[in-house]
């Protein structure tokens, strides 16, 4: 396996939770109030040191969406998905950007959450808008 080259970001990061990678900034989030089947989940406007996988058609909360996860660079983890295209109307808003799982991730503060005890079936979501 080659050398893996990854972005290394600068301020309030959340990063990997298994290996350290960093995955997004503070600075890009766009909201906190979305959930996936193990409790809350960030929706971030980029993501980086990730890598993508098949284009798949997901029955979320809010509907229809093509979406694939992402997976981190270096230990190979799902740590999210990312919106490809969403039907509704308004749900474009979502298209291109990614979704990382909160207890997937480590915090700014280098905290770990844990899942919640309730799932949520049916997709995950945000329930914001």
């Amino acid at each position: 396996m080659g050398r893996i080259f990854a972005v290394t970001l600068e301020g309030k990061i959340y990063s990997c939770k298994h290996c350290g990678t960093h995955l997004a900034s503070c600075e890009d989030i766009v909201s906190k109030s979305f959930q996936c089947k193990h409790g809350k989940a960030y929706l971030f406007s980029k993501a980086v040191n990730v890598t993508l996988g098949e284009k798949v058609e997901r029955m979320m909360m809010t509907g229809i969406h093509v979406v694939v996860d992402i997976f981190c660079v270096r230990c190979g983890s799902v740590v999210g998905w990312k919106y490809e295209m969403a039907y509704e109307k308004n749900q474009k808003y979502k298209e291109g950007k990614s979704v990382l799982e909160r207890f997937k991730i480590s915090g700014p503060d280098g905290s770990h959450y844990c899942a919640s005890q309730e799932a949520f079936p049916g997709g995950s979501d945000a329930n914001d808008f």
